[in-house]
């Protein structure tokens, strides 16, 4: 397989992967058919917990599903609980941890997904995501990290072995060991000839 094949083939993968997110998480606000919705209070525990994100998608729901539904009088604020009872023209729901119906009859004009998906806790994580602050910090933070000063090159210490004119430090010094070695071979020599100066000469015996 050639390389602009692979690499046609990875482009493929891509971006049907990116139109299957699309086309599952597309919002019901955009035309989509998906909802998103962070759970808030305890009337579902223990299926979810308040910080739970429920994902549910939009469909035919029937006695048991858990719907995510608008009310007609409560300005538009959605709420997220089980089916137990009725049609689609009226459906009697409650909450999972309440004791007593809930006081709306939604029909299913009103019953925007039924859900599919929850993740614990990450509810919490996009709701302080959300927070403009919280952007605001980031950038303030990048921005401060980008402009921090630099040191110069100049300042940067010199490499192991290089002297202050750039000359090799090893080379600087090898005159003057040289030196000491003739010095230390002469004074063994001029040693050498002082032993011999003292030592009284013998003549052969007859």
């Amino acid at each position: 397989m050639t390389r602009r094949l692979r690499s046609g083939l990875a482009t493929t993968v891509t971006l049907a992967f990116i139109a299957g997110l699309v086309y599952f998480f597309w919002p019901t606000t955009l035309g989509g058919c998906s909802t998103l919705t962070i759970v808030s209070g305890q009337s579902m525990e223990p299926t979810y917990y308040t910080g739970d994100l429920v994902w549910a998608r939009c469909g035919e729901p029937q006695v048991g599903d858990v719907v995510v539904y608008e009310p007609e009088d409560t300005g538009g604020a959605r709420v997220i609980h089980r089916i137990i009872g009725g049609d689609s023209d009226a459906w009697v729901i409650q909450g999972d941890n309440n004791s007593f119906i809930d006081p709306w009859e939604p029909d299913n004009s009103q019953v925007v997904g039924i859900a599919r998906l929850h993740i614990p806790n990450l509810g919490s994580i996009v709701y302080t995501l959300a927070n403009p602050y919280i952007w605001i910090s980031l950038f303030l933070l990048a921005g401060a990290i980008y402009l921090w000063p630099r040191t110069d090159d100049e300042d940067a210490p010199q490499a192991e072995g290089e002297g202050h004119d750039g000359q090799d430090a090893g080379a600087a010094l090898a005159p003057e060991v040289d030196a000491s070695d003739a010095s230390v071979t002469a004074a063994a020599s001029e040693t050498s000839s002082d032993d011999l100066s003292d030592t009284p000469s013998r003549s052969p015996q007859a």
